[in-house]
Formats: C-alpha cells, sequence, structure tokens
C-alpha cells in the first residue's frame, strides 16, 4: 500500500463537519460569547442527557475536570485516593494538586482494567476515593468497584476521558460515581477544536461547586466565596462539542466496526488484544495490543507504511514526578508489562475497510 495509515488522523473527521461547525463558530462571534456563555450551557445540556445525568459542567480540559473533582469531594493534605497504575498520567495529576497523595494499584493481566481483588488491600484510613478509569474507552468493572467503595464509605469517581458513549450493561459511563471526568482534547472520541474537559454528576450540589471552582470561586460577579480558578471552557470548544456530539454515535458504532474487524481477522498468536467482558461496551478510543518484541513489529509495520502509536510506555509509579512515593520496578507486574509491549493500532472513524484489511494482513504475516 503506497498511502500512509496513521494511529489517528483527524483531518477525515473535520472536513465533514467544517462547514457546520464554522457556522457555529460565527455565531459565536456574533455574540462574542467566547468564555462560558450560552454555546457552553447548551452543550452541556445536551451532554448531561447523552450520559444520562442530571448535570454536566463544561471546563478547560480534561486534567482540570479530575482535580476539580477532588476539590468538590474536599479531598487534599493527609487525604488518599487510589487508582490504577496503567493510566495517563492526569488521573494523578487530579490528585496530587489538592495536596493528596495517588495511591497506585495494578491492573488486571488481561482485561487491563483496574484489579479488583487488590483493591481493598489499598483501603486504610487515609483513604477518602477510588479513581476508575474506563481505560482505551472500555468500562472497568464498576459493579464490583463499587461495591468496595459502599462497603468502606469511599467516593467512586470515574475517569471517563476515553469514554465518551461508553455503556456498562447497557448505561452510559459517566452516570455511576459520585462524579465522572472527561477530556475533550481534539484526539478523543468526542473531542473540541481545542482544549476543553467537563464533568458529570447526579448531585445539584458538586454541581454548584465546580461552576463556583472554575470561575475563581465566583457565584455572583466580583464576589469570590472561596479561593478559585480560571477553568472556563471556551465557547468555540461549546460550540464544536455539541455539533461534534450529533455524530458521536455513527462515529463510535464505526470504530466498533473496526475494533469487530481486528477481533475477527486477528489470527497472529504473537499478539494479545484487550479482553472485553460481556456488558462492557467499550468505544475503542484505542486499540490495544500486546507483543514481545514491540519495536521489531513497529519497524514491520512502519517499513509496511502502517504507523501504530505508543500510549504509556512508563507506569505511572515509575514515573520520575512520583519517585518520592518509593514505588520500584515489580511492585505493579501486570501494569509494567502493558507498559513494556503496548502498541495502539490505526483506529479511527474514518478508516476504510481496506486500510483494516490491510493492517490486519501485515500483523498476520509478522
Amino acid at each position: 500500500m503506497n498511502k500512509k495509515i496513521p494511529c489517528l488522523d483527524l483531518k477525515g473527521q473535520h472536513s465533514q463537519i467544517k462547514k457546520e461547525v464554522f457556522e457555529a463558530f460565527d455565531k459565536v462571534y456574533e455574540q462574542t460569547a467566547f468564555s462560558g456563555g450560552p454555546f457552553v450551557e447548551e452543550f452541556e445540556k445536551d451532554f448531561a442527557v447523552f450520559c444520562g445525568t442530571k448535570y454536566a459542567v463544561g471546563v478547560n480540559n480534561g486534567t482540570t475536570a479530575l482535580h476539580l473533582a477532588m476539590l468538590a469531594l474536599d479531598i487534599g493534605i493527609g487525604d488518599e485516593v487510589i487508582i490504577p497504575a496503567n493510566t495517563f498520567i492526569a488521573t494523578a495529576w487530579g490528585i496530587s494538586y489538592t495536596g493528596a497523595t495517588p495511591v497506585f494499584v495494578d491492573c488486571n493481566p488481561d482485561t487491563w482494567e483496574i484489579d479488583v481483588s487488590k483493591l481493598e488491600a489499598k483501603i486504610n484510613s487515609k483513604t477518602k476515593a477510588v479513581i476508575g478509569v474506563h481505560l482505551y474507552g472500555q468500562p472497568f468493572d464498576i459493579e464490583a468497584v463499587q461495591a468496595i467503595c459502599t462497603k468502606h464509605d469511599l467516593y467512586l469517581i470515574e475517569d471517563a476521558a476515553q469514554a465518551q458513549g461508553a455503556q456498562y450493561h447497557g448505561k452510559p459511563v459517566g452516570s455511576f460515581g459520585e462524579m465522572a471526568c472527561f477530556s475533550f482534547y481534539p484526539g478523543k472520541n468526542l473531542g473540541a477544536c481545542g482544549e476543553a474537559g467537563g464533568l458529570t454528576t447526579n448531585n445539584e450540589k458538586y454541581t454548584k461547586h465546580l461552576q463556583s471552582l472554575r470561575n475563581h470561586g465566583s457565584v455572583v460577579r466580583y464576589y469570590h466565596d472561596e479561593i478559585g480558578y480560571n477553568m472556563r471552557m471556551g465557547g468555540l470548544e461549546g460550540a464544536s462539542l455539541r455539533i461534534k456530539l450529533k455524530y458521536l454515535p455513527d462515529w463510535n458504532q464505526r470504530r466498533r466496526k473496526i475494533a469487530n474487524m481486528y477481533h475477527a481477522g486477528l489470527k497472529n498468536a504473537k499478539i494479545k488484544m484487550q479482553v472485553q467482558p460481556t456488558g462492557h461496551d467499550s468505544v475503542f478510543h484505542l486499540f490495544v495490543v500486546t507483543t514481545e518484541d514491540r519495536d521489531g513489529l513497529i519497524k514491520f509495520l512502519n517499513e509496511k507504511n502502517i504507523f501504530p502509536g505508543l500510549h504509556y510506555p512508563v507506569p505511572c509509579h515509575l514515573q520520575k514526578a512520583y519517585s518520592n512515593l518509593g514505588y520500584k520496578k515489580g511492585d505493579f507486574p501486570n501494569s509494567e508489562n502493558l507498559a513494556e509491549h503496548c502498541l495502539s493500532l490505526p483506529m479511527y472513524a474514518e478508516l476504510s475497510d481496506e486500510d483494516v484489511d490491510y493492517v490486519i494482513k501485515m500483523l498476520n504475516s509478522y
């Protein structure tokens, strides 16, 4: 194949909706509603409906969403929050920004989601919450984690940064925990034309607090009830997200079709795929596989004009930023094995069947 097949290509998606998005931008310009405002509010209403929650709060990025979730739950210095070791570092940042401590737990060797069997051993008197991550767009075992949180009186927060539209036993993610945190980074299944993020919840108290925190701790202009932040979502981002949300179900369905092609077509025993439990309906933000000789496979695929991605080659507990916590190599073997051997195959809704078939053919020939 002469053309290059990247891990992600956003040009196809944006060419489809450019006219509609630019028309929405014109409306934002006409109202000069660039920071928060009606276009963000309209998106918040639509996204809450999409997630099956009462409220959604737009912010400037997904990392902010995690940070503000901790503040809204009054988590801070001296507190601990349990998260999986195999996640994007932002899951941990939100905890650290408040002065609390992230406590890592290993992943299941097959689903690569948080290992529920290892969770209770990490709970102590300082533990205040668990953040479960819907890794790569696949829901973690929410029911099992929620049961442990209920037993120990802990908050459950969903990190749904990669999972807009995923479902757990028929119910949308983002509607299970105290609140859920979303990233609308441009490369996500639902990505803004710029940086953006959001939270969903059914709790009015949390919603009002989040709205205050993102707006300098203010409900009434120039009156500041607490130390707040400048973390509003922009009007252009809200407008683009509202348009994209209409297309998201179809885009996700296409991703599922591509994933089905990978699942059915990949026969190479050297390549392992993420196990999908029944009822964990992924939206395949990423399609990650593992292989023993990752560098060799990358070189082979590049020679065939296929350019896979590499997501999270260093697990959180081994990052230099968290060296003070005293973790060492070998503490979480499943997460470390995933980090050392993972590879993200091309995955975006605009991939043609021909492209996917070619990727599968090359992988099987390796």
